[in-house]
């Protein structure tokens, strides 16, 4: 097994940006927003950084995809007098409604309680989503710590640790044995800074099906290589992706990715595990992984492993996406290794898929391929 990363910067982060704090940034914007027009008799603004990979850059050493500086301002005029609106009225139901009152929300509540905004209600959900993804970035404190709850699941997790979580009643610890939890896996909550953990394992599996995931759970793998099984189901959540970091960083423990050989299994839900994404660039140091490594599926192992016969053909999607990360993505772009398996994959024009190995048997992915993986310890960046 490698040895664990150093990580780049802190588990804490998120955590250390209290509600008071939060409350007084939104404060210091609707204050400058006023004082435009009191004070300075000018139109007022607001500043938003650019959310997308044009305006990221990514540094190896540091780990993750971070802001270069773009911004874009938003002036209240004829033409944006509702957004700017609904720009204020989001801030002030943050500060009044959860960050005063110590409550919580999800993102579709949000979209529903504009209704009562009058004008500047939101017609669709992504209107308001988008916005809230605006204020976010622009005040520079993850949205869960304004009391906004993800509506999707955080992941999955199994094996050798130990969870110590809190009662919410009266803050007493509880203790959750993730190897003790029958059949089943331990869901991973929308906040996890207030945990901590104990544990011996050797490292952290993060899985990309919940399919595989259940079968290396059903036979104890994780007794097995001693490892800790985390399933993503797909693009892993803001949870997730920050449990397996602070579990990381507190056990010191090495991560590895097992995902389907494809575009998508790449370019997007393991690189947003490990380095983030351009539209969150403004949290990336926070919930990206730095230190994860992926074990596969690689274009190699098709032949490697007699998979000839157990691919698909990409897809024009397929095709668009990888020549898109050869093109264009930061991270894609400073890694030899994935400019090579891309280039591979175009190649072959083929992809292959996590469940392909059951061509050799249904267990042969951890009687064979993941102990032959683990043995020989070559991993993608």
């Amino acid at each position: 097994m490698p040895k664990p990363k150093t990580p780049a910067a802190p588990s804490e982060g998120p955590a250390a940006v209290s509600r008071a704090a939060a409350a007084r940034a939104i404060v210091e914007v609707a204050e400058a927003v006023h004082a435009d027009i009191v004070r300075r008799g000018r139109k007022p603004a607001l500043r938003f950084p650019v959310r997308s990979l044009s305006n990221v850059r990514y540094d190896p050493k540091r780990g993750w995809f971070e802001l270069r500086g773009k911004t874009a301002t938003r002036t209240l005029s004829f033409n944006t007098v509702k957004t700017f609106a609904q720009s204020m009225r989001l801030l002030a139901t943050t500060k009044n409604d959860l960050l005063d009152r110590d409550d919580v929300a999800g993102k579709r509540e949000i979209y529903y309680n504009s209704k009562s905004w009058g004008e500047c209600r939101f017609e669709e959900q992504p209107e308001s989503d988008a916005l809230l993804d605006d204020i976010e970035a622009m005040l520079g404190v993850n949205r869960e710590q304004l009391g906004y709850i993800p509506e999707e699941r955080g992941g999955e997790v199994c094996g050798p640790l130990v969870v110590v979580d809190r009662d919410p009643a009266d803050g007493k610890p509880i203790r959750i044995d993730c190897a003790r939890l029958g059949t089943g896996a331990w869901s991973i909550p929308s906040r996890v800074e207030h945990l901590a953990f104990e544990s011996k394992a050797q490292f952290i599996l993060v899985v990309e099906t919940s399919s595989l995931f259940q079968r290396l759970v059903h036979h104890r793998y994780y007794e097995k290589a001693r490892c800790i099984l985390v399933s993503m189901s797909g693009v892993p959540t803001r949870a997730c992706r920050r449990f397996v970091r602070r579990l990381a960083d507190d056990a010191k423990l090495p991560v590895l990715a097992f995902t389907d050989g494809d575009p998508y299994g790449y370019c997007n839900i393991y690189r947003t595990l490990k380095v983030g994404s351009g539209q969150a660039a403004h949290i990336n140091r926070f919930f990206c992984v730095p230190q994860a490594q992926y074990l596969g599926v690689t274009p190699w192992d098709i032949a490697d492993y007699g998979l000839e016969d157990a691919t698909h053909p990409l897809e024009e999607a397929d095709i668009k996406r990888a020549k898109d990360a050869l093109k264009n993505d930061p991270f894609v772009r400073q890694h030899r290794e994935w400019r090579e398996a891309l280039e591979q994959m175009l190649k072959l024009g083929v992809r292959v898929e996590q469940q392909a190995f059951a061509k050799h048997g249904l267990n042969f992915v951890m009687d064979a391929y993941l102990p032959d993986k683990l043995k020989k310890g070559r991993f993608l960046p």
